[in-house]
């Protein structure tokens, strides 16, 4: 009976150590860029085997880190070279809410009033307010912006995008490719950035606005720097 007993303590005990682990991992304040080592496919993207190196950021709740939502979450993974920042949102949907024109190159303003995956990369962490912006929509639309203080231009960052939906699975699935050089002039693997991760899906309000590292606005509010998590790059494994 002792040993029966001894044995569901430590069960118990187990169990509690990896639901600790788990939270402590969706908890995390840091995200991971892996140094890509095999070739791109034939299109310039990081091969599916490669994404699979790549440590997973997933969220789901929204901006204050409230009201999670499974059916919507999002994964993010990061890959890197010297001249290139990859990323990867893998996005499970309720709905898709998307606008029916862009630019002949797919840019789209004010993208953000539809669905969106969005990420904030700021290199620089000696000026707080400045910082890179980049959206992608399932449609495969996008706009990229620099931002500081009173000021919002077009980054025209040469970005490339390549986007999937698979109704099957409820989940679409966006890649991009960034020039390193339109995020910092002059690349260093040891530094560590600040970054953030964002989704809005929804036709109208109360639309789901969904955040890695929450922003604790009252309203939906992305553009709080003093809330983005920290970016690291590290070796191929």
């Amino acid at each position: 009976m002792l040993k029966g007993v001894a044995e569901l303590h430590l069960t118990k005990m187990a169990q509690e150590k990896i639901v600790g682990s788990q939270e402590s991992a969706n908890s995390s304040q840091t995200a991971t860029a892996v140094r890509m080592a095999a070739q791109p496919d034939t299109e310039g993207f990081p091969r599916a085997s490669t994404w699979e190196s790549a440590k997973a950021v997933r969220f789901n709740t929204d901006w204050q880190g409230k009201n999670a939502d499974p059916e919507r979450e999002t994964e993010v993974r990061l890959l890197w070279t010297s001249e290139t920042l990859y990323l990867r949102f893998l996005a499970k949907y309720r709905t898709i809410t998307v606008f029916p024109n862009a630019e002949a190159n797919g840019r789209r303003d004010q993208l953000w009033d539809r669905d969106v995956a969005e990420v904030f990369l700021q290199p620089d962490g000696s000026t707080l307010r400045r910082y890179k912006e980049f959206e992608v929509s399932p449609n495969g639309f996008w706009i990229d912006l620099d931002i500081a203080p009173g000021e919002k231009r077009d980054s025209k960052s040469g970005l490339r995008r390549r986007v999937k939906v698979n109704e099957a699975n409820r989940t679409w699935m966006a890649e991009l490719v960034l020039p390193m050089n339109c995020l910092t002039p002059r690349f260093d693997p040891a530094a560590k950035w600040k970054a953030n991760f964002f989704r809005v899906e929804g036709a109208a309000e109360p639309r789901f606005y969904s955040a890695w590292r929450p922003t604790g606005t009252p309203a939906p509010n992305f553009h709080v720097p003093e809330a983005f998590g920290e970016l690291i790059f590290v070796p191929s494994p």
